[in-house]
């Protein structure tokens, strides 16, 4: 709700272009002729704060729009976090196609070691049977529990990459925050 005050209520407004405000005043008494300056004046008056009244309108609509933007981002990133610790929980993922998408990232498949939670490695090692002689054939797959369900952590001989939900999230807020 917007509320705007103005130092002096408005009785009525007539408005009237510069030849009939100019004939009514040479015809009119010096009443008159004052009366309609102090019009014009009101008018004036009012004109100015309602421009007023429009540029707090607006710098309140940005302000709002920004600091709820943040906000939703926030919010949306804790929604996508609680669904997918719930799909993490219950095993609702498929860690063959997380293992893929951090190997696009690696510079060179050769000498590569993918690190997988204990139970996705044994997951994964079911993939890998169907798969022999595959694209994954020349990987190292090992089982590591410092690796959480669902993430792995790959070391390639420039250096190591990880596909993390903490680090995907962050990115995804960070994504969203500068959204405009």
């Amino acid at each position: 709700m917007v509320t705007i005050h103005l130092e002096n209520t408005i009785g009525s407004v007539k408005m009237l272009d510069d030849t009939a405000a100019n004939a009514e005043a040479s015809s009119a008494e010096p009443m008159a002729a004052e009366r309609l300056e102090s019009q014009k004046e009101n008018l004036a008056n009012v004109c100015r704060a309602l421009e007023d009244a429009v540029a707090k309108i607006n710098e309140f609509q940005k302000n709002l729009f920004e600091s709820s933007k943040e906000q939703i981002a926030k919010l949306s990133v804790e929604i996508a976090r609680k669904i997918l610790v719930q799909e993490v929980q219950e095993g609702d993922y498929e860690i063959e196609s997380i293992v893929k998408e951090a190997l696009k990232n690696a510079p060179t498949h050769q000498d590569v070691v993918v690190h997988l939670n204990p139970e996705d490695h044994v997951q994964f090692q079911k993939v890998l049977q169907g798969d022999a002689g595959g694209a994954l054939a020349d990987i190292k797959f090992v089982a590591d529990p410092n690796i959480g369900r669902a993430e792995c952590l790959l070391e390639t001989p420039k250096g190591v990459i990880e596909s993390l939900i903490e680090a995907h999230l962050e990115r995804i807020g960070k994504a969203l925050e500068k959204a405009e």
